[in-house]
């Protein structure tokens, strides 16, 4: 049937894969398409295994296009030096910035990662901006992102120098949506205070349900370790 590859052929495979890469390369330069431009620097990430290549067409897609999914990439190419990249946190966070506000399927994780530097404070001036951090997880957790929720829960828990005060209530809400997205110390978390009545209600069989659950999210996280390193 016309149109089928046979994965199984070496040079059928490769054919295919070459031809994926003009096409991209096509809707990146002659069509000028951010998405075509995206999935060819993912082409030469992922197929080429050429990362100077894919760390120039993010830059360009996100710089000239804004694309927001290359600008997260980007920025993760910043934090390591990936594609020989300058290093530089406050370039990275630039990256992610545009990437959060940007929207699409990347948001939340650019997000959190904006919550996480200006938390930390070395990308960005006048150091650690903990509301400012606290906004960007909100923001990050609305979406459904595990641990962003979970950073909240702590926050909460413990309150911070700068006028974030303790709140179990909140802390109890957003370790509980971590634990519903899948995360295991959120689940941990939420377990505990519902066995201590912190932030809830005390509830022994919710604590229990709880800390059988984060038992069986460690067991899946081990499971897929252990296959990863098969």
């Amino acid at each position: 049937m016309a149109g089928l590859v046979n994965f199984e052929d070496e040079n059928e495979v490769k054919q295919f894969l070459d031809n994926l890469g003009v096409e991209y390369s096509y809707q990146c330069h002659r069509e000028k398409d951010p998405e075509g431009c995206q999935r060819l620097a993912d082409y030469f990430e992922g197929v080429k295994r050429n990362f100077d290549s894919a760390a120039q067409i993010l830059k360009h897609n996100c710089e000239t296009n804004g694309h927001p999914e290359s600008c997260y990439k980007l920025g993760a190419y910043h934090i390591t030096g990936k594609g020989g990249m300058t290093k530089c946190l406050k370039t990275a966070y630039s990256c992610f910035l545009r990437a959060c506000d940007g929207g699409g399927k990347k948001s939340a994780d650019a997000c959190h990662n904006v919550g996480l530097l200006v938390h930390d404070g070395q990308a960005v001036e006048g150091g650690a901006n903990v509301k400012a951090a606290q906004q960007y997880y909100m923001k990050a957790c609305a979406d459904g992102f595990a641990p962003s929720c979970f950073n909240l829960s702590t926050m909460f828990i413990t309150g911070d120098s700068e006028g974030l005060a303790p709140d179990m209530a909140q802390a109890f809400t957003y370790a509980n949506r971590a634990c519903e997205l899948g995360h295991v110390w959120g689940c941990v978390n939420a377990s505990r205070m519902y066995k201590l009545g912190e932030g809830t209600e005390k509830d022994e069989k919710k604590a229990e349900e709880l800390k059988n659950r984060a038992k069986e999210l460690h067991g899946l996280v081990q499971e897929r370790q252990i296959k990863f390193g098969e």
